[in-house]
This record gives structure tokens, C-alpha cells and sequence, in this order.
């Protein structure tokens, strides 16, 4: 029989043979260990991960606007025929103006009622169906900008919306070839319909534009990481050297007053006491004339007025008499005649 201490030993020499195969290779770069492997995707969720079904139903329910009661009303069975494949049932109430959607007993997947329910309510933004069947994939995510109260002028909020669109649709076009997602802009909201990473992009490009910066700037820098997304090098360095910097310009469009209000200096006296009507009349000695001598001298004042206006308004009348002056007679020198009556006789020899 073995000694305890040899079985103890031989337990030991095992435990530390074990801790040398399970340590980590040095040489290992652990940026490979965190970046997802090209090709890469994610089972699909069967039955067989939840063979026993989900223990409660659960429902969710969202109106819809008149304008899109004629669409849904026609593109219905399709949303049913689609939701059926997962177990999920949708009821369309034209009488309420609503869409609910709700798991049954055979629904194995938890979460595909969170997709049905984004599945009605893009359906409800004015979304068509062939796009909007899309979220029921793993893959593919939706997210829902609110913009309606971001701007408070109504005639602003107009203008960034059609600028986040551009002319004839060419910057949304734009926006979806680099972030590989379908926008819909619609009302008071922006629907956009890809990839999570994708989604974080248009998101930050919306926000941005209803912030009055300018979506070029932003589609700018996405051609540019689209780029060095394609050099496996730079996936684990920092781009914000390759990234432009635009820096915001505060032009002031405020024109200058025509008069400028020049600021007089600081004096803490206060100014002199205006002089009353009493202390001007005492100043020139009116104060201590009789009534007939006050009245006489506001004639003579007004006598002269009179006197001086009629004299303006006849002077006015007397340039309309006075001849305008002629210019002077120029008189041609001697000798230029004389060459001309010179060439005059030639020409008639």
C-alpha cells in the first residue's frame, strides 16, 4: 500500500501539471480576443432552446393615423401570414384605429413579441411592409427618433428636416449607403431600419442636423471610417487623427446702427437744474412788462416771421425769371482756315 505522503505528492505534481496546460499563451494578442471574427453570426433561436413554451402572454397594442388605414387594411394578411410563422397573433381594429399583437401557447421566443411590437409600430410611421417585415430577423434592429421637440420654430424645424432629406432625396440616400440602413422620415419622426451599428450613426446624424449642424459634415467623416474599416491595422488604433475637425464659425449677421450713441464720461455730480420759464423771463426782463407791452412784442415776433418766409417764397419765384447763362462763342483759329480753304481749291483743280 502507498503512504498517505506519496498520494499526497502524486495529487500535487497532478494539480500543477493541470495549472500549466490551462494558462493562456503569451504571444496572444488580446485585441483578437475582443474584435468579432469576419463571417461570424449568431445562432438562430429554435425551439429546442425552449422546448416547454413561455409561461404568460403578453400583448402590445399601438394607434395608427387615418391616412394609413387604406394601406394597413390592404397589407394586413401579409402582417399575419408573417407573425403566424413565429406564433405570434395581430388583430388590425379599423373602428379604434389600432394594431395589437400578442404571444399564444405554441410561442417558444421571448422576445419576438418585442419585435412584433416594433414591427406595428413602423408599420404606424408610414413605413411599407417589405421594409418593415425586416425587424422580425435577429440581425436587424429599429430605432424611432423623435424630432417633433427638438426645434421650437416651426418654420426652422421644416427647414432641418428638408435639410436632413436633401434635394431630391440625394443626402438620405447618402446617409443609407454608408450606415446600411433604410430612413423614413415622416411627421414629427425619423425611422430607421439596419444594423445596431448602423442605427447609433443615424442617430447622432439626426440629432446633429436638428442642432443646426450641417449632416455633410457627419456623412464626411463616415466615408472616411468606412475606409479604415478596411484596414485590419487600424481596427484596434484611435481614427480621431484621420478624422476632420470642423470648428463651429459664429457669423454675427447684425448690421450697425447708423447712429452710434457715444458714451459721455462718468461724472458723480449730478447735472445743473434746468432754468424755469419765470427765470428766463426775469433773465431778459420780460417778467416786468405790462400785459399790452408782452402782447405788442409776440406780434412784432410773429410780423417778422411772416415778413421773412414771404421774402424766401419770392425769391423762389424770382429764379424762374432769371436767364440761364450762354456759353461763349469759340472762334476757330486763323491758320486751320487756311488749310481748309488750301484742301477746299486743291479739290476742285
Amino acid at each position: 500500500m502507498a503512504s498517505p505522503s506519496l498520494e499526497r505528492r502524486g495529487k500535487g505534481a497532478g494539480k500543477s501539471e493541470f495549472r500549466n496546460q490551462k494558462t493562456k499563451p503569451e504571444n496572444q494578442d488580446e485585441s483578437e480576443l475582443l474584435t468579432v471574427p469576419d463571417g461570424w453570426k449568431e445562432p438562430a433561436f429554435s425551439k429546442e432552446d425552449n422546448p416547454r413554451g413561455l409561461l404568460e402572454e403578453s400583448s402590445f397594442s399601438t394607434l395608427f393615423p387615418k391616412y394609413r388605414e387604406a394601406y394597413l387594411k390592404e397589407c394586413w394578411p401579409l402582417v399575419q401570414k408573417a407573425l403566424n410563422e413565429h406564433h405570434v397573433n395581430a388583430t388590425l381594429d379599423l373602428i379604434e384605429g389600432s394594431m395589437t399583437v400578442c404571444t399564444t401557447k405554441k410561442t417558444f421566443d421571448p422576445y419576438i413579441i418585442i419585435r412584433a411590437r416594433d414591427l406595428i409600430k413602423l408599420l404606424a410611421r408610414s413605413v411599407s411592409f417589405e421594409q418593415a417585415v425586416r425587424i422580425l430577423q435577429d440581425d436587424v434592429a429599429c430605432d424611432i427618433i423623435k424630432i417633433g421637440s427638438l426645434v421650437r420654430n416651426k418654420e426652422r424645424f421644416v427647414k432641418r428636416r428638408q435639410r436632413l432629406i436633401g434635394p431630391k432625396g440625394s443626402t438620405l440616400k447618402a446617409l443609407e449607403l454608408l450606415t446600411n440602413c433604410y430612413i423614413m422620415v415622416q411627421g414629427n419622426t425619423v425611422s430607421a431600419i439596419g444594423p445596431f451599428s448602423g442605427l447609433k450613426e443615424v442617430r447622432k446624424v439626426v440629432l446633429d442636423t436638428m442642432k443646426n449642424i450641417h449632416p455633410i459634415y457627419n456623412i464626411k467623416s463616415l466615408m472616411i471610417k468606412r475606409e479604415l474599416a478596411k484596414d485590419s491595422e487600424l481596427r484596434s488604433q484611435s481614427w480621431e487623427r484621420f478624422l476632420p475637425q470642423f470648428k463651429h464659425k459664429n457669423v454675427n449677421k447684425r448690421k450697425e446702427p447708423k447712429k452710434k450713441t457715444v458714451k459721455k464720461e462718468y461724472t458723480p455730480f449730478p447735472p445743473p437744474q434746468p432754468e424755469s420759464q419765470i427765470d428766463k423771463e426775469l433773465a431778459s426782463g420780460e417778467y416786468f412788462l405790462k400785459a399790452n407791452q408782452k402782447k405788442r412784442q409776440k406780434m412784432e415776433a410773429i410780423k417778422a416771421k411772416q415778413a421773412e418766409a414771404t421774402s424766401k417764397k419770392q425769391e423762389e419765384r424770382n429764379k424762374a425769371f432769371i436767364p440761364p447763362k450762354e456759353k461763349p462763342i469759340v472762334k476757330p483759329k486763323e491758320g486751320n482756315a487756311l488749310c481748309d480753304v488750301k484742301v477746299f481749291i486743291n479739290y476742285e483743280k
